[in-house]
């Protein structure tokens, strides 16, 4: 009997002091869900942010010495007849510019590109016709925009690319000249012959096989009234 009772107070014991140890643990707390979540990273502002009344100063130079000299020419010689106002801004949607550079790394890695070195923004002026040469739609006649590019380090400097046809990037400023001097020995071959029983098959744009890595067709507009 006595035997069994004391069994019974070691059971008692051991039971309560696990208990114990299981409850309290070792006096922590655990950290929650979000303790454990890896902390974003910081980054900081770039040097070249500007602040607003920067930003509204070089705007209203804009609109005073480059906006009423290019809707003069528009509406004066260029066009007329026709109602012209001189757009503000280029906008891109900002998941696509996400997708866009990353699809750059991608084709550029993949092309054995070291480094981007730059993301190159040209001006442009959109024809005053209904088509491009491609046979998409001018949606703004007139209009000036933006293109942009990825450059890379060549010839001591940065250059825009693309990607060729055999997998490897190519600089725009030799398949500039080469469409140059392709178009120059046309242009010389059709003012010395009047007439061939042989077609010319080349055009410029056949100069150019790969891929493209040049963005543009944003969404340009007049000032938006919520911003400066």
């Amino acid at each position: 009997m006595k035997k069994a009772q004391k069994s019974l107070w070691k059971f008692c014991i051991v039971s309560i002091l696990t208990f114990s140890l299981t409850a309290c643990g070792d006096g922590k707390e655990k950290p929650s869900s979000e303790n454990n979540d890896v902390n974003p990273l910081i980054v900081e502002a770039p040097a070249n942010i500007i602040a607003l009344e920067q930003a509204d100063d070089i705007y209203n130079n804009y609109t005073k010495h480059r906006v009423a000299v290019i809707e003069n020419y528009e509406t004066q010689e260029r066009s007329p007849s026709d109602k012209f106002e001189a757009a503000r801004f280029v906008d891109f949607d900002y998941q696509m510019i996400k997708d866009y550079i990353a699809f750059v790394d991608q084709e550029a890695s993949k092309a054995g590109v070291k480094k981007v070195t730059k993301l190159r923004m040209y001006f442009a002026n959109y024809p005053n016709k209904d088509k491009f040469s491609d046979g998409k739609k001018v949606v703004h006649k007139r209009q000036n925009s933006i293109f942009l590019l990825p450059t890379m380090a060549a010839k001591n400097g940065d250059y825009g690319f693309y990607i060729g046809d055999d997998g490897k990037p190519k600089l725009i400023a030799d398949w500039k000249t080469e469409m140059q001097k392709g178009l120059g020995s046309v242009l010389k071959q059709e003012s010395t012959t009047q007439a061939s029983l042989v077609p010319n098959f080349f055009t410029p744009t056949s100069l150019y096989v790969g891929q493209s890595l040049t963005l543009n067709f944003g969404h340009g507009g007049p000032p938006p009234k919520t911003d400066f």
